[in-house]
């Protein structure tokens, strides 16, 4: 059904992949959705402070994993994400058992994240 995840089908493919038990409507969807652009705001005031919110976007990558299936919200996760900002996303999934072996093999981590995650 989806060959390529594009703008287009995003929305589509989100709401196939989603597996929110406690959904009232699409509101909750559309909220849900939601957190990919929270993520990003978040990702581009590290690049531009240099200061990580990893607790929160922590909240918000883990919400994500828990309404959609798991395979699907990486591929959600990546497609929203800028490519530069990949390392950061990369090292979250790490450090929360997310990544399969393999998966995102020349994306390299975030030493600086990994560092702050690893004091949690």
């Amino acid at each position: 059904m989806f060959n390529e995840l594009n703008d287009a089908n995003f929305e589509l493919y989100a709401a196939n992949h989603y597996s929110n038990s406690a959904c009232l409507g699409i509101e909750d969807f559309k909220e849900d959705l939601q957190r990919f652009k929270y993520i990003n705001r978040l990702l581009r005031k590290y690049d531009k402070s240099g200061i990580i919110a990893e607790r929160l976007l922590l909240n918000h990558i883990i919400t994500i994993y828990n309404v959609f299936e798991r395979p699907a919200a990486t591929t959600m996760l990546f497609y929203r994400t800028e490519t530069k900002h990949w390392p950061a996303i990369k090292t979250f999934l790490i450090y929360l058992n997310f990544l399969k072996p393999g998966q995102k093999d020349l994306v390299k981590i975030d030493l600086y994240i990994a560092k702050k995650l690893q004091s949690l």
